[in-house]
């Protein structure tokens, strides 16, 4: 194993890292050794001009230039529509997925997207398309780091490599109440080398709007099996405009821990690598993306520094605030929270609904109107 990973440099490494044993047969640095031709994987890419991704089937639909010429880049989906964005035969790793669409806040929050590994009934993932792509509130901010990508007109992009040994399915549902365009792109290997136990990717949303009092937000409801926790992508409305609300110390309770948690935290933006409140200030591991309007979006990838269990997990944070002295107090927190375990998988809990999901969202200015 190299000492130094670069930005994308552990993706290689998914195979061991994630399985929670050795790696299979040294998988291909693809980041590190770009000049490694016979790697044994094979390319492929998915998307509405090549919905299977089939060799030599890409770019057949006709535009109005003829056959060929840009026929299918989109589609228009209607409310209450889903769409399957892939079903791969394994084994395979999805690399890279880059999304977009209308980019107005509750559209981002009414737009879901779930994936299913290895023929499972219900999803490993399920979540709003922004929260998904690394924002909340449905608020579009350009930034990057070691996970996400996001431009300022909603060019979203995951790079998780989501590795899977039979069966991968991705699907999107429009709930919102009109018709939005879809342009997708999902690029993916065959042919990796995974173990059975090889981790797949789980994204969970959640939201408590508010929070309770002296009851802890939970990052990660109770998981029973051995996994690896990447982090989250956490949003706050803090309802009480007067009060600081992070003081709330991040709990990890793992393998067996009881009243007790093993890994503590110092605050909130202290998880998020943050000091004295919170500052817009995005980084490749850390950072915040939105801090405005008492609004904010932050994130924290635990890519160099594991958090990895081996028979159960538990993560929570505290809601507690300061207001001439520490106080208890109950905000509008949500996450999207990511994490890798075998397949099969206990299904994830349920996920707030629509109107859940899109009250007290961000609300974008009217634009100006033009001066006389």
């Amino acid at each position: 194993m190299r000492h130094v990973l670069g930005v994308f440099g552990w993706v290689a490494l998914a195979s061991g890292l994630f399985s929670g044993g050795p790696a299979v047969a040294d998988p291909p640095d693809v980041i590190h050794q770009p000049f490694r031709l016979d790697t044994g994987l094979v390319s492929r890419s998915i998307s509405f001009e090549n919905p299977t991704g089939a060799p030599g089937a890409g770019g057949a639909a006709a535009s109005n230039l003829g056959p060929g010429r840009k026929g299918a880049p989109m589609r228009n989906i209607q409310p209450g529509e889903t769409v399957q964005l892939c079903d791969i035969e394994g084994p395979g790793t999805i690399r890279h997925l880059w999304i977009t669409t209308h980019h107005d806040p509750i559209t981002l929050r009414s737009l879901v997207l779930r994936a299913w590994w290895e023929g499972q009934e219900h999803p490993s993932i399920e979540c709003p398309l922004g929260d998904f792509f690394g924002f909340a509130h449905g608020k579009v901010m350009p930034y990057h780091s070691a996970v996400h990508s996001v431009g300022a007109r909603a060019g979203m992009n995951l790079w998780l490599p989501m590795p899977f040994t039979q069966r991968a399915r991705f699907a999107f549902t429009n709930e919102s109440p009109k018709q939005v365009p879809l342009f997708y792109q999902l690029t993916y290997t065959l042919g990796d080398k995974h173990p059975d136990d090889v981790g797949r990717l789980h994204v969970l949303f959640r939201r408590e709007n508010p929070t309770t009092t002296k009851k802890d937000f939970e990052l990660l409801p109770r998981r029973t099996q051995k996994g690896r926790y990447v982090g989250a992508v956490i949003g706050i409305r803090n309802r009480h405009p007067g009060q600081w609300w992070g003081e709330g110390e991040i709990k990890v309770y793992m393998d067996g821990d009881k009243d007790l948690p093993t890994i503590v935290g110092t605050g909130s933006e202290d998880y998020v690598g943050l000091s004295w409140g919170v500052q817009q200030t995005p980084f490749l591991y850390n950072g915040c993306s939105l801090d405005q309007k008492n609004f904010v979006s932050m994130y924290r990838w635990h890519l160099p520094d594991p958090i990895a269990w081996q028979k159960e997990a538990r993560i929570t944070i505290q809601q507690i605030a300061w207001k001439n002295g520490l106080a208890e107090t109950e905000d509008d927190w949500s996450t999207a929270t990511f994490w890798y375990e075998p397949a099969p998988s206990a299904p994830l809990p349920p996920m707030p609904d629509l109107k859940a999901r899109t009250a007290n969202v961000w609300q974008d200015e009217p634009p100006k109107k033009p001066q006389p």
